[in-house]
């Protein structure tokens, strides 16, 4: 049986979409017959599970193996990334000594990367090397850095470091392929693996709670919704400055904001000072385990992302697991939303940093009652036929045949 360990940035128990993902590709690679296990690095900041099984030493959660690496990195910016790049590759050497893997499988960022390039190097093994964004432009969506500052130029050139030194590349969408053609890497080499999810986790979608809906104060109109991180990428501010006009034209029509981060403060205070501050809700942060249940108050979830290089060039999961959920999607046509969303088919798109654009494609959207329920049967039926994890994962089986004959290896992969 092929053994393949991933290389993260973090994992489990964390809950974010890059763990989900991360869950998703391992569950599916493990029903596909391959064995899977996982090491994170030190970014990886959540304390062991008290009642967490172990194997050879790893954390078992959810009947997945992690191994993690001790410590924290220190030290001036440079020298902290680099003893974070050596402390990991370390550890997937001593893992191997345990656990013999026939490829790594390093995800995104680049010092996961840069770890399992050095580590691969003295192992001898294939190294392939998954980019689930740039992350220095995530860094710029995050507001944590400048476009064209030091930091983004270094991050930069590990990333190009590790592209040119792994044994095959794979990216979630065709937008971050084509910029890395466009640096220079042969498209032959790239392997794209789009967003998916586990559809087994989406089945019959909750019923609307009347109570918490009434808690809320939601009301008996359409509920507009958003659940995930506040960042300033993600447009929010957008949708708060619709919201009156969508008000006017609909009526009763409320915004439901499920989450937090670093732009809810702002966003909070926007929210109060608008005329319509009444039909704008924030919830807070939830229990991952009762997402669903905000989920089934929302009629339609809103994905108002700003025009930039993250928003271009990634595909996000969010709208995936919307349309999983059964509910209607729409969102700004940036380059990762085009990729997922065919307006008028599986979504509505409109104009990004344009509240009026939004305002109107709500409007309109929120009046046309009698698609919807066709609407969400197609968005739904897309998702099973495009993106469900099921499907996707048996993509990794020529990138892995690939690395181990290139290699001069030959190890059994399950069809």
């Amino acid at each position: 049986m092929t053994r393949i360990l991933h290389v993260l940035d973090h994992g489990l128990p964390l809950q974010s979409g890059y763990t989900f993902r991360t869950r998703a590709i391992l569950k599916a690679q493990e029903a596909m017959g391959l064995s899977v296990r996982a090491v994170t690095g030190l970014r990886h900041y959540a304390p062991p599970v008290a009642d967490a099984a172990s194997l050879d030493g790893a954390e078992v959660l959810d009947d997945l193996a992690f191994w993690r690496t001790a410590g924290t990195a220190q030290g001036a910016p440079g020298l902290r990334e680099w003893r974070e790049v050596r402390a990991l590759a370390d550890r997937i050497e001593a893992v191997a000594q345990i656990w013999r893997p026939d490829v790594l499988h390093a995800h995104s960022p680049s010092l996961c990367g840069m770890a399992a390039l050095r580590a691969a190097g003295r192992l001898g093994v294939p190294l392939v090397y998954e980019i689930r964004a740039f992350w220095e432009d995530a860094a710029v969506g995050n507001g944590t850095a400048r476009e064209h500052s030091w930091r983004y130029w270094m991050t930069r050139q590990l990333e190009n470091r590790v592209v040119a030194g792994a044994d095959a590349l794979v990216t979630i969408c065709d937008g971050l392929k084509t910029d890395l053609v466009r640096r220079g890497t042969s498209a032959d080499r790239i392997t794209v693996m789009p967003n998916g999810v586990d559809l087994t986790l989406f089945g019959t979608p909750l019923v609307r709670d009347a109570a918490l809906a009434e808690r809320l104060g939601l009301g008996s109109g359409p509920v507009i919704g958003f659940l995930g991180s506040f960042y300033l990428y993600e447009g929010l501010d957008d949708l708060i400055a619709a919201m009156p006009a969508i008000v006017a034209a609909q009526p009763d029509t409320c915004l439901l904001l499920v989450g937090g981060g670093p732009a809810e403060a702002a966003l909070r205070a926007q929210a109060e000072a608008s005329p319509v501050a009444q039909a704008i809700h924030f919830v807070g942060r939830v229990p991952h385990h009762e997402v669903d249940r905000y989920y089934a108050l929302v009629d339609v979830v809103c994905y108002p992302r700003k025009a930039m290089r993250l928003t271009e060039l990634v595909t996000p999961l969010k709208p995936l697991e919307a349309m999983a959920q059964g509910k209607l999607v729409s969102a700004s046509s940036v380059g990762g939303h085009r990729e997922l969303i065919e307006p008028g088919v599986t979504g509505t798109l409109f104009a990004p940093d344009d509240p009026v654009a939004l305002a109107r494609a709500m409007a309109d959207l929120l009046a046309q009652r009698d698609t919807w329920d066709e609407r969400r049967a197609t968005a739904r039926a897309f998702v099973e036929r495009a993106h469900d994890w099921d499907r996707n994962a048996r993509r990794y089986h020529p990138v892995y045949q690939s690395v181990l004959a290139k290699a001069g290896k030959v190890a059994p992969i399950a069809a």
